[in-house]
């Protein structure tokens, strides 16, 4: 885990079965950046590839630079992909919200 002002870390609640829907929360708390978006991934990609719904909660994220950015656009990519997954976003601070205007991203984070 990165150290300072950009640190993150997740936890992962799990609801749900293969019968009712598999529901996946992912709570993030931090900074998404350079130095941490790679455990977001690893914590997300066995999710994608178990398949249901996965919810990334972004409430308490408090910066996302361009790679975490990219890392967020390549798991909804990898979930589209997949079929049999769905990634959506909850709770986006107002802070990300512009920065998704700002890069035309608005409409793929839109759950």
């Amino acid at each position: 885990m990165a150290t300072g002002l950009h640190s993150f870390h997740c936890e992962v609640e799990k609801s749900g079965d293969a019968t009712t829907g598999r529901v996946a929360r992912v709570i993030c708390h931090g900074g998404l950046v350079n130095q941490t978006s790679g455990e977001l991934k690893d914590v997300v990609k066995p999710l994608i590839a178990d398949g249901g719904r996965i919810i990334l909660d972004l409430e308490d994220v408090n910066f996302v630079d361009s790679l975490g950015l990219g890392t967020l656009v390549g798991l909804k990519v990898s979930a589209l992909h997949q079929g049999y997954c769905t990634l959506e976003f909850e709770h986006l601070t107002p802070r990300v919200q512009e920065l998704l205007r700002i890069t035309k991203l608005t409409e793929m984070f839109k759950s």
